[in-house]
């Protein structure tokens, strides 16, 4: 090429027009000027994929204990169980134990509930006779 020749797509004249989308070059593959698009991939599986173990059954187990007969003994365990299980329920949506480590979760807190409103009972009554014998 000689200094005088240019080629027809170099000019020194700001053209107003936006370059196109895509730019081709010979050889190359399609170039954008926009940006990458993002592609998002969620943490659960296909199909085929087999979800954590959770100790939900257990402490449905012990919600219900708590709430029938031992108390505290079997609800805070309950509920300490019931935390964990949910937090590996929350990291895979559509996790089979979900609901039932919600119910345990909600029976434990009620079984506590329960032991506290009857030793507050209990302590309202033995004030109560202490002070009618003084």
């Amino acid at each position: 090429m000689e200094e005088g020749d240019v080629p027809d797509w170099v000019s020194s004249e700001g053209s107003t027009e936006n370059p196109p989308e895509t730019v081709i070059l010979e050889g190359s593959p399609a170039v954008s000027n926009q940006a990458p698009e993002q592609i998002y991939v969620q943490g659960h599986g296909g199909p085929g994929m087999i979800p954590p173990q959770t100790n939900a059954v257990l402490a449905l187990v012990f919600g219900i204990l708590g709430l029938v007969m031992c108390s505290v003994c079997t609800a805070v365990p309950g509920l300490i169980l019931a935390n964990g299980a949910l937090a590996t329920t929350n990291q895979y949506p559509g996790h089979p134990d979900q609901g039932m480590a919600k119910a345990a979760k909600i029976i434990s807190w009620i079984g506590i509930g329960l032991f506290i409103l009857v030793v507050l009972f209990y302590g309202v009554l033995f004030a109560a006779v202490i002070a009618s014998e003084a």
